[in-house]
């Protein structure tokens, strides 16, 4: 097939909004340690921007001839990066942290193809969360369930994750973890989508 196109996540959100928009993808999930890309020390942004390239990368090298996709996306608030919650407890110790406060989105996107980078792009959102009572906090978690361990933050904007906020600034797909019209306008910059 020309110009396949290979998600390098199992991310379904991200899926989801790629084939939502028309696009006939395949997903492969990256086999790679986040944590040491992490660790180095950059900034939000480049970690992300980074993290997107290396998963691309790695897919890259199982479909040579393919377009591979990478995407990642950091949560900053207040000097603190925040990770998906590993359970339950960090998830209300998270969402307790940001209560009140404003913190940003950064996604990134890469796109490579034969083991070379063609393409990569990061776009900020920021989302302030209102000063919810601890009761909204504890049936927001009963309500969400096991979902709210699958994003950084641990909400949805598509779901009852909206209620968590006071004001957003930046682009929804961007927040929900991709920068999807530049990403499309890129696609069809190469042609690869119809213009």
């Amino acid at each position: 097939m020309v110009n396949k196109i290979i998600l390098a996540s199992a991310s379904k959100s991200r899926a989801d909004l790629l084939q939502g928009a028309g696009l006939d993808i395949e997903c492969c999930p990256a086999d790679l340690d986040e944590n040491l890309i992490k660790s180095e020390g950059l900034s939000v942004r480049e970690t992300a921007l980074k993290l997107s390239f290396a998963k691309a990368m790695v897919v890259s090298e199982k479909y040579p001839g393919s377009y591979i996709i990478g995407a990642d996306q950091m949560m900053a608030c207040e000097g603190q990066r925040y990770d998906k919650p590993v359970d339950q407890q960090e998830a209300k110790k998270q969402l307790m942290d940001l209560r009140g406060k404003i913190h940003h989105l950064i996604s990134a996107v890469s796109i490579v193809k034969n083991g070379e980078l063609i393409w990569s792009y990061a776009q900020n959102a920021e989302l302030e969360m209102r000063d919810f009572s601890d009761m909204f906090l504890n049936s927001y978690l009963d309500d969400v369930g096991a979902d709210v361990l699958t994003t950084v933050g641990g909400y949805r904007l598509e779901s009852k994750g909206v209620q968590l906020f006071s004001r957003i600034e930046g682009d929804y797909f961007t927040i929900l973890g991709l920068p999807l019209l530049v990403l499309l306008e890129f696609l069809r910059s190469r042609d690869i989508l119809a213009r």
